[in-house]
């Protein structure tokens, strides 16, 4: 049950926010305050936080509703969201200047998703 939970909500997470940074990538740059300011970076951002995380939703819905996907699709999760949760957290404590929200609520997130997925592989 836990990772069936934590594939709906990361399907609904990864997905819708994965389809608004595709149409709207303007919002997480200006959340990681960084400037678009050339094609090759707006288009950057929409595939990076756009594509990738849409696509990666999708994956995840698929675990949720096929159990041949189930296992690969936690795996997944805690390989990839895992390893974005490290990166951030060695990236926060290295960077000389201070972080802000976004970066504290990723953290969280991320982390707490990770280790959900993984208490949930060893349970099933």
């Amino acid at each position: 049950m836990l990772g069936k939970i934590v594939l709906w909500l990361s399907a609904v997470i990864f997905g819708s926010y994965g389809i608004v940074c595709l149409i709207w990538p303007e919002l997480p740059a200006e959340y990681a305050g960084l400037i678009l300011d050339s094609g090759d970076a707006w288009v950057e951002i929409a595939a990076m936080y756009g594509g990738l995380q849409t696509a990666f939703g999708v994956f995840c819905l698929l675990g949720a509703l096929r159990s041949d996907l189930y296992r690969p699709a936690l795996i997944s999760i805690v390989l990839l969201v895992g390893g974005l949760a490290l990166a951030r957290l060695y990236s926060t404590l290295i960077v000389p200047d201070p972080v802000g929200d976004y970066t504290y609520g990723a953290l969280v997130f991320e982390f707490t998703t990770a280790i959900l997925a993984g208490l949930a592989l060893r349970k099933a």
